[in-house]
């Protein structure tokens, strides 16, 4: 299976060890070898391997992967460079320039926020092409669930935010000293509902500053 950083690593041997997770290798090896499975397999772990457990500040939680050729690249909700900005993150960018004034950067690759500490999980990290939530069930769930409960645990507030309800199905998981940010889900189907003044961004940065960590710069 693909590397991951010493820091979750550590975190997360005992979950490679278990039966779920020994199938869920055996699925995508399958997978990988006979359809065209998104992002590519370096990249699964691309969230976890741009931010350390201990830096983490943001999580924003996704649900699957882009399911078109070139898009996924391991991150929730962000696009390679290059790449068409999908609607969600369309609406995402709109909301934050609405929330904070400020205009932000033409590119859908959103690396530069997890840089910053922002930690964009999806819930199900592979998806096959054009097939939405074709890798739901399979595992990852349990997965992304421990990571959540690893995350909560920690006593260095952060701040989770939770569009929609796949991504609100986790806040049982988290605790009491944390930010929980909720509202519908950004897509064109759902953002006006509630997505459209949310006003996460500034609460974050606010709950940030509150707890003397650096701002996230959201351009």
């Amino acid at each position: 299976m693909i590397k991951i950083t010493k820091s979750w690593a550590t975190l997360l041997k005992d979950e490679f060890e278990k039966p779920y997770f020994k199938e869920l290798q055996a699925f995508l090896e399958q997978e990988y070898s006979t359809h065209d499975v998104y992002p590519p397999m370096e990249n699964i772990f691309s969230a976890l391997n741009t931010v350390k457990y201990e830096d983490v500040k943001v999580v924003i939680i996704g649900q699957d992967p882009y399911h078109e050729p070139h898009q996924a690249h391991g991150l929730a909700f962000s696009v390679q460079d290059g790449v068409e900005i999908p609607p969600s993150l369309v609406n995402i960018y709109k909301e934050i320039e609405s929330d904070l004034g400020i205009t932000c950067e033409k590119s859908g690759n959103l690396t530069r926020w997890a840089k910053q500490g922002v930690l964009l999980l999806n819930t199900s990290l592979t998806v096959r092409r054009g097939q939405a939530n074709s890798h739901r069930g399979k595992g990852w769930e349990i997965f992304t669930n421990e990571i959540i409960k690893l995350l909560s645990k920690r006593e260095d507030p952060m701040v989770f935010i939770l569009w929609g309800s796949n991504a609100q199905s986790f806040e049982p998981e988290i605790a009491k000293q944390h930010l929980i940010l909720k509202a519908p889900h950004p897509s064109p189907l759902s953002a006006y509902r509630g997505f459209f003044g949310c006003r996460h961004f500034s609460k974050a940065n606010n709950f940030l500053i509150a707890h003397g960590k650096t701002p996230i710069d959201w351009h």
